[in-house]
């Protein structure tokens, strides 16, 4: 359930309040894989279903304190990221959960609290596991949201809120702030696992020499930031819901399809947008590999409960780096 013993209560008053549904709630389930903010299903009446999404300290395992942000990438967690993120998605056609209501007062719970549609289907992660050729569609579709996104553009780089609201980021270019991340992950991560510590000299001169090829770029795309099939839906019409959009950001594609390309596997020659640059891919994706070593087992370091799934994820992209040459 929570780790908060009083939410089943606060989300039946904030539904009711909110949402004017006189409907008892019957039952109230924490869904697995929400990390920085609670993820909840509400079942109304036995039948009707509502998501309420939490965000506060008592629901996020990753919480370090207040984020940066002029950081694209501190940590990604709050109602106005998600809002920002949700209007921009919508405003383009991309699938979203209907956004039902939100509150950010606390006045029905101390953090803020977003009820949104509950999308029926599975994830296309287990839809790929189970039904590939089902799967096939519905990872064009994706494809096709992603085009539209990378074709949306901005001068600027960073968070959608961020830059919304009149922000810069404090590194001058989408690289540098892709470079500053991954020496501080790979001293975060060496820190912690004694396997790298041979390596850091290297790596760290890899990590420069790779930022060096790069030419500049004065052009942003729209991308999620953290687009694995588990975070996609499929709804009764077979169409790609977008979730955990929080970190959503200007950037460059590049990145994008580096997470991609780890999560999606062979499916990801669907998903292709742009042409990459083979410079910023080469150190995006170092970079990526070792933010997956240095991530996970920062996570650790608190109560997150699957711990050995979260270990499985660090020594796998422990392995990629180590296997790196500029």
């Amino acid at each position: 359930m929570s780790r908060e013993p009083d939410t089943r209560t606060r989300l039946t008053h904030a539904l009711a309040a909110l949402l004017q549904d006189p409907r008892p709630v019957t039952a109230v389930q924490r869904l697995r894989g929400g990390s920085k903010k609670g993820v909840y299903r509400l079942t109304l009446d036995h039948t009707a279903t509502v998501i309420a999404y939490l965000w506060h300290s008592t629901e996020d395992y990753w919480h370090t304190g207040d984020a940066d942000p002029a950081d694209p990438f501190s940590h990604a967690s709050g109602p106005h990221l998600f809002t920002a993120a949700h209007h921009a998605l919508a405003d383009l056609g991309v699938r979203v959960p209907r956004l039902l209501a939100h509150d950010t007062t606390g006045t029905h719970h101390p953090g803020a609290i977003a009820f949104v549609q509950d999308v029926p289907g599975p994830t296309l992660e287990d839809l790929l596991e189970r039904d590939p050729a089902a799967a096939a569609p519905v990872l064009d579709r994706l494809g096709a949201f992603l085009r539209t996104m990378h074709a949306t553009t901005h001068p600027g780089f960073g968070k959608v809120h961020h830059l919304a609201t009149g922000g810069r980021p404090h590194a001058p270019s989408c690289e540098q702030a892709v470079l500053d991340r991954a020496l501080t992950d790979l001293d975060e991560a060496a820190a912690r696992d004694a396997r790298l510590r041979p390596h850091h000299a290297r790596l760290t001169t890899a990590l420069h020499t790779l930022a060096q090829r790069i030419a500049p770029r004065s052009e942003h795309v729209l991308i999620h930031g953290e687009l694995g099939p588990d975070h996609v839906l499929v709804d009764t019409d077979g169409a790609p819901v977008l979730i955990d959009i929080e970190g959503m950001m200007f950037f460059d594609a590049e990145w994008e399809h580096s997470f991609l390309r780890l999560r999606f596997g062979e499916h990801h020659p669907r998903l292709r947008t742009r042409t990459p640059d083979p410079h910023r891919t080469a150190l995006y994706d170092l970079a990526m590999h070792l933010s997956l070593v240095a991530g996970p087992l920062r996570l650790l370091d608190g109560d997150y409960p699957d711990r050995a799934f979260m270990l499985s994820i660090a020594e796998h992209h422990l392995a990629r780096a180590l296997q790196t040459t500029a």
